[in-house]
């Protein structure tokens, strides 16, 4: 089956804001002071080291990403090399875990920006609102993250590059004898020390440089990826090394890194000094600019990783569902869930040294992989080559080794925890979620039963007919037909194939005729008689104790209206019954040939799924799945509208039945487009899930369900997938949030 894709919409300039502004974040504002105090000056020069490492992996990315450019970065790599296997998954397991660790230190940089301005500021409090506030922000779509950094990362260079002009300009700025105190560069005296230290410090901020991974991560998204990937890998991996050589030598020429050690806000203390009064807080608004960049970055990283993991099969499937925005909004979710718990650290070192040592794992798998694509598809399109290979590749590599022997041995423990877990998770997956799937399977087999309300005689047959339909459709499953009379009637109920003799002879014999026929065609009838001040009621105690009814199925009340809603039973039910409910208008239900169901892809439109193909594989009817969305003139569109709903129907029902028709419809109103395939396909049935108003107590299943059920000619089943009413309340409100938003 062919995949949903994400939409290209970042241009060239995004890109370079996502690779530069995006990853100069944290590192360079909070962790400058604990380099220092690493290095001292030849921080420097660890600096131009770590860049030229980068290099020969950023150049491998410009071919391997405009090779595939999809979403997943490294893993997308892996997999094409060596299949989706174990490497696969543990590479796209930690870089998704490092870009979730990278998100919530640069959300907790962040609260120590802020602390300038607002000192008794909660650290951790801070960092998970802003980890909020950018997941609701990646769920609203790409573009406006690609717009957002644009902005920030406009502000971010400006500051920054301010900060250098003016530091080498000011007379308080930088001087020489204080970058070198006593003419020293390094600061140990030995020489297997001084370089130690410098790789100790490269292994403390390498996070720093991966710009050009968050850019591959991100390739399914980027406009001409050809050009675009390449140039914006190059371009701000070039901007990060210089931005952070200059920002540093400046520092260091200000304050003597004896001070600066182990300092949380390095660079606010050195603009104290050349530009006392207003160089802090526009330092501060620098900070706070740059750390935004990075969770914004790191966020969309990770999602993407986890949307690709899922997308595979070897993360839950859930987590590759779209919205509306075509973002992968579970994803973004359980992202900023994780973010959130690990930002609660607070440890803004041991953070990075995390982040370090995962990215660095995964670039090194990344660099053999491409040994084995150019040996595996030799001829395949590349359209960028990297010039000296294999050179370069076993450099990325041996580069991303010889970084992680100075990596904080916690960390390492760490990470190698983490690819432990990954492989028991790896290995236990399919047969545990077999093992859960096959005993929901036998749960689902014990005897279930369809409640059937027995309260008008003019449409139980009917109802008793389409329960019947259901019944057969799933395995064990008996029918429950609940009489409900008066409280003033005292007696006890009776189960079996017939129904109290306490009704009224006329009642009763039509009564008996539903259950005789039920005994002829060989089903299994339960029938009682209860008794209750009102309809509603009797059904809801029985529910409390008929744990096992799966589906009320009740008659059509007609059009209702303000206190004829509130007081009618089946609106008391919908709203209480912690059971799925479907209500039938009857016009004809004896031969279906053409079942008719709109697919929006919330849980009633999947019960309805559900419910239509239990009713066509008994009656021998062809199903027609229809999904209506406005015209946006984008022409990728129509096709993701068929992807989305070819992937609801096969999570469903496991596959693709024949008997399954799908039909995608552009139309500017959901009712007339609806209308319109009634009328096309001849429908004998129509099939609809309940909309978000049902919870509202408006309408019965909402606006367009009840208006459509009084308009059309064919049969409708209504269906309400159970929620909580409360949730429903606030998908609704989400729902207007997001349609004003796109307005």
């Amino acid at each position: 089956m062919k995949k949903r894709q994400l939409k290209r919409q970042l241009n060239l300039g995004q890109v370079v804001m996502l690779g530069s502004a995006g990853t100069i974040g944290a590192e360079i504002f909070v962790l400058t002071g604990h380099a220092v105090g690493i290095a001292g000056p030849a921080l420097l020069l660890a600096l131009f080291i770590g860049g030229l490492l980068c290099y020969s992996i950023a150049i491998n990315y410009c071919e391997l990403a405009t090779t595939y450019p999809e979403t997943g970065g490294a893993m997308t790599y892996v997999r094409e090399a060596w299949g989706k296997g174990l490497v696969s998954f543990l590479v796209g397991s930690m870089d998704c875990i490092s870009s979730t660790f990278y998100c919530a230190l640069s959300a907790v940089g962040f609260a120590y920006s802020l602390q300038i301005f607002f000192p008794s500021l909660p650290i951790v409090g801070t960092a998970i609102f802003i980890i909020v506030l950018f997941t609701l922000l990646n769920i609203f779509g790409v573009t406006n993250v690609g717009n957002v950094q644009n902005i920030l990362g406009g502000i971010l260079l400006t500051i920054l590059l301010g900060f250098v002009a003016i530091g080498f300009l000011s007379a308080r700025g930088f001087h020489w004898n204080v970058f070198l105190p006593q003419g020293q560069f390094f600061i140990y005296k030995d020489s297997w020390t001084n370089l130690n230290s410098i790789f100790r410090s490269i292994a403390l901020i390498f996070a720093a440089y991966i710009g050009f991974e968050v850019i591959a991560d991100d390739a399914e998204e980027i406009k001409d990826p050809d050009k675009n990937i390449p140039r914006g890998i190059l371009i701000s991996l070039t901007l990060i090394i210089l931005v952070y050589m200059l920002v540093t030598f400046v520092t260091l020429g200000v304050i003597p890194w004896q001070q600066l050690s182990g300092s949380e806000t390095a660079l606010s203390d050195a603009v104290k000094i050349f530009i006392p009064g207003w160089g802090a807080p526009v330092m501060a608004i620098a900070g706070i600019t740059a750390t935004l960049t990075s969770v914004n970055a790191s966020m969309l990283s990770a999602t993407r990783e986890a949307f690709t993991l899922s997308r595979d099969e070897v993360w839950p499937r859930a987590l590759a569902r779209l919205s509306r925005f075509r973002t992968p909004y579970i994803a973004i979710l359980f992202v900023g869930f994780i973010s959130v718990l690990v930002a609660s650290l607070g440890i803004v070192d041991f953070l990075s040294y995390i982040c370090s040592a995962g990215y660095l794992y995964v670039l090194f798998n990344a660099s053999l992989a491409m040994v084995t694509l150019h040996k595996k598809f030799p001829d395949i399109r590349r359209p960028f080559k990297v010039a000296f290979f294999p050179l370069t590749a076993y450099m990325a590599a041996g580069s991303c080794v010889f970084i992680l022997f100075f990596t904080d041995w916690k960390a390492l423990v760490f990470g190698v925890g983490v690819l432990v877990v990954g492989m028991i998770y790896y290995y236990s997956y399919r047969p545990l979620g077999k093992i859960i799937a096959d005993s929901q399977k036998a749960a689902s087999l014990r005897e279930n039963r369809i409640l059937v309300p027995i309260a008008n005689p003019n449409s139980a047959s009917r109802l008793m007919h389409m329960a019947s339909i259901l019944a057969r459709a799933v395995e064990d499953t008996s029918i429950y037909a609940l009489a409900i009379a008066p409280q003033r009637m005292r007696f006890l109920g009776e189960t079996g194939n017939r129904l109290t003799t306490w009704l009224d002879p006329e009642r009763q014999r039509y009564l008996d005729k539903i259950a005789n026929e039920s005994i002829q065609r060989g089903e299994e009838l339960f029938a009682e008689l209860v008794s209750a001040p009102n309809v509603a009621q009797g059904i809801l105690e029985t529910l409390e104790k008929q744990p096992n009814v799966k589906l009320i199925l009740a008659g059509w009340p007609g059009a209702l209206h303000d206190k004829e809603l509130s007081e009618n039973p089946v609106n008391k039910v919908l709203l209480k019954a912690r059971t799925n409910v479907a209500v039938l208008l009857d016009r004809g239900i004896d031969n279906i040939s053409n079942i008719l169901v709109p697919v929006g892809g919330g849980i009633h439109s999947r019960l309805a799924i559900q419910l239509a193909y239990q009713i066509a594989h008994q009656n021998n009817a062809r199903v027609t799945a229809l999904r209506i969305f406005e015209t946006s003139g984008d022409a990728d569109d129509m096709e993701d509208q068929a992807l989305l709903l070819q992937e609801i129907i096969e999570e469903e029902l496991g596959e693709m039945p024949a008997n399954f028709n799908l039909k995608v419809v552009e139309s500017a109103k959901l009712i007339e487009g609806i209308m319109q395939e009634i009328k096309q396909e001849n429908c004998d049935l129509l099939v609809i899930g309940a909309s978000e108003e049902w919870a509202m107590q408006t309408r019965l299943f909402g606006s367009v369900d009840d208006w459509i059920a009084e308009k059309v000619d064919c049969s409708v089943l209504m269906v309400r997938r159970f929620e909580p009413v409360a949730m429903a309340w606030i998908k609704l409100q989400v729902k207007r949030l997001s349609d004003n938003h796109s307005t």
